[in-house]
């Protein structure tokens, strides 16, 4: 494994595994690469992988910057990609970071920079949709004394139980490698700070550009996804030029984890079958 110390002082965190063509995987709201444990060592055989914690997440600082939205992730995202002239990158986004992929196809089209070749959204934020209760409370009046005062694990462990198929998975490691991120004052800000920017102010003046997005794309959803529902995959089938829609059965929010075997194996046949 090699730790990316950048010495343009970027505040993400980033690990890269193994040799070969990139992938970037990007996880979700109060996430980090804990998130793709399960994808990590077989892609590594022979791809490199690219494991970013984004601001105020897992390992990365987080600055009271007031700077956490979609837009403003992809943009540190994207300055990696250049900085370390980085090209045919898979760019991989789970929830949130679905919605920051989607940012950073955009920044490329913009830029004429062909260095994103291929696509995946993980059950991927990407139009207005009902706010998950976990997302609503930290949102609200009461996100920042909940934050503080319930304890991490317990919190993190109803979110899980609230998000996932099957509940009774839901293991103490997973609750574990979720909720210590959270313990830092700083963190606990910034992931109110994210919650509260998540929406941007003008969707329609981004989701209108997503025909905009000719990248080979694989969108993999859960069909018991309750926090981003399947309507959105499917809308997003409709509207990228060259996506393909593969549901998992039996599977809520986290595909990674709950089905880890079978998620791996439909993105494994994606980059095999993609040109």
């Amino acid at each position: 494994m090699k730790i990316v110390e950048p010495t343009y002082r970027l505040p993400i965190h980033v690990e890269v595994h193994g040799r070969g063509r990139p992938i970037l995987l990007i996880h979700g709201f109060a996430g980090s690469a804990f998130s793709w444990r399960y994808w990590v060592q077989d892609l590594a055989r022979d791809h490199s992988v690219i494991l970013v914690d984004l601001k105020g997440h897992g390992c990365a600082p987080a600055p009271r910057d007031g700077r956490y939205s979609p837009a403003d992730q992809a943009d540190l995202v994207y300055r990696h990609l250049v900085h370390e002239d980085l090209s045919d990158v898979t760019l991989v986004g789970h929830s949130m970071g679905g919605a920051v992929a989607l940012f950073v196809a955009l920044r490329c089209l913009d830029q004429g920079d062909a260095r994103v070749s291929r696509m995946v959204l993980v059950a991927g934020a990407a139009f207005p949709q009902p706010l998950p209760p976990f997302i609503r409370m930290a949102r609200g009046p009461l996100g920042r004394m909940v934050a503080r005062l319930l304890p991490k694990r317990r919190l993190v462990r109803m979110i899980l139980r609230s998000i996932v198929h099957d509940p009774a998975g839901i293991s103490e490691s997973q609750v574990l490698g979720y909720s210590e991120p959270l313990r830092p004052r700083a963190h606990q800000i910034a992931i109110l700070e994210t919650a509260a920017q998540l929406v941007p102010e003008d969707p329609e003046a981004v989701t209108s550009r997503y025909s905009e997005i000719h990248l080979p794309t694989l969108l993999l959803w859960g069909d018991h996804d309750h926090v981003v529902p399947l309507w959105v995959g499917e809308r997003l089938a409709e509207v990228l030029p060259h996506a393909t829609l593969r549901v998992l059965e039996n599977c809520g929010h986290l595909p990674p984890e709950e089905k880890s075997t079978e998620s791996l194996q439909v993105f494994r046949e994606f980059l095999t079958n993609t040109p």
